[in-house]
């Protein structure tokens, strides 16, 4: 039981850490809107990964084939998204945010559910998952038994949380060296990230779909 719970937060931890168009968005709400914000935008991320690892764990056949046989579809849809949520960091003022922070105004379970969203939209999880599995060397068919599956979810939705605060704190500590000027530099040098990636799973998709 023990050992099973070591292995889901490796695995985690090892489909946090890789940065992307979440780590991107964690990292920008961390700077302007504050640890808070960074956290459940973490949060977010971290349940939606679990989710992927209780399809890839159950082996819900009709989820995992859906993903499979429509993964041009869902990458497309996905790339869309992720961009649509650059454009709008890019054009969101910084200066604006830290005024809804000092006044209390934050929605956090915006920032949590959004990331969750952006995670969901993002087919590659979902197989990435399949192989820290079989990596790690969790048994799927094993764990179809309650308490397994549970132990070893559990360790999944730990690792990844992990990862998150410790993300969120480090940024954290820089973010009252910032300046106004640099805040809004990085705002937009993340929503230029993060519609690159949606661009790069848009285009990915379409080639899918064309070949």
């Amino acid at each position: 039981m023990i050992e099973n719970l070591f292995k889901g937060i490796i695995i985690g931890l090892c489909a946090s850490v890789p940065l992307g168009p979440i780590a991107v968005l964690c990292i920008q709400r961390t700077l302007s809107k504050g640890r808070n914000s960074g956290l459940f935008t973490g949060l977010g991320a971290a349940v939606c990964d679990t989710f992927f690892a209780a399809i890839a764990l159950l082996s819900l056949s009709f989820v995992s084939r859906f993903i499979s046989d429509y993964r041009g579809w869902v990458m497309l849809a996905g790339g869309i998204i992720v961009s649509a949520v650059g454009i709008l960091l890019f054009r969101k003022n910084p200066v604006k945010q830290i005024q809804r922070l000092k006044s209390g105004k934050t929605a956090h379970l915006k920032d949590f559910f959004s990331s969750f969203l952006m995670a969901l939209s993002n087919p590659g999880a979902f197989f990435l998952m399949l192989g820290l599995f079989a990596f790690i060397g969790l048994n799927t068919e094993s764990a179809r038994h309650g308490y397994i599956a549970a132990t070893a979810l559990t360790g999944v939705l730990t690792g990844a949380c992990f990862w998150w605060t410790i993300l969120v704190y480090c940024i954290n500590r820089f973010r009252n060296r910032l300046r106004i000027k640099q805040l809004i530099i990085l705002n937009r040098l993340a929503g230029v990230a993060i519609m690159a990636l949606g661009l790069i799973s848009t285009f990915q998709g379409i080639f899918r779909l064309v070949y």
